[in-house]
């Protein structure tokens, strides 16, 4: 494959969120799949879909492999929603686990609406690291891939800097509220 070519093909084209109904979610994701067989797009996804989505989406998909072969249905590749100690949607995790796709985690740092919180505190303290750092690590040993956005460089920086400490299982588990408590939208729960 050409520089060139790879330029032109996009690596990873996710449909944002579930709104618009059932056909529009459906149609979306069958040209998702044209386009990828067309070799336009390296991978598919989805965004912000709850498990009725997915499970919605997942029998479109073996209605397609029946009507067009095994394959023709597309694979829900990659995944992003909202993760954080207070938002961890283990119902998604476990479906998106169960079937090996990626799993990404947007404001996984909660916006830095957070960082005072005291189950965070001793986390900090004890490995000398930043609140967002220790939800990264968080994330990623939860098995996601972390999106933290910052247009600050030092914050970038910091951001990156997660790989000379570990939490333990136990730490893990103490950051797991059980919460509902999003910080930006929540189409996970669109029932339309």
């Amino acid at each position: 494959m050409s520089t060139k070519h790879m330029s032109d093909k996009a690596q990873r084209y996710l449909i944002h969120c579930p709104y618009g109904g059932k056909e529009a979610r459906l149609g979306s994701w069958r040209a998702l799949v044209e386009a990828q067989q067309a070799g336009q797009i390296r991978s598919i996804g989805v965004s912000n879909y709850g498990v009725h989505h997915l499970d919605e989406l997942e029998a479109y998909i073996k209605d397609l492999e029946t009507e067009h072969g095994k394959g023709k249905g597309g694979e829900i590749s990659v995944g992003q929603w909202e993760l954080h100690p207070w938002l961890a949607r283990p119902d998604i995790v476990e479906w998106c686990q169960k079937r090996g796709t990626v799993i990404q985690a947007y404001c996984p740092i909660v916006r830095g609406q957070r960082f005072d919180e005291p189950l965070l505190q001793p986390l900090v303290k004890k490995y000398n690291k930043t609140p967002a750092q220790v939800l990264l690590r968080w994330s990623l040993q939860k098995g996601f891939v972390p999106l933290p956005k910052s247009v600050t460089p030092s914050r970038i920086e910091e951001n990156a800097n997660l790989y000379d400490f570990k939490l333990t299982a136990e730490e893990v588990k103490s950051l797991e509220t059980g919460e509902y408590a999003p910080c930006s939208w929540d189409p996970t729960t669109s029932h339309d």
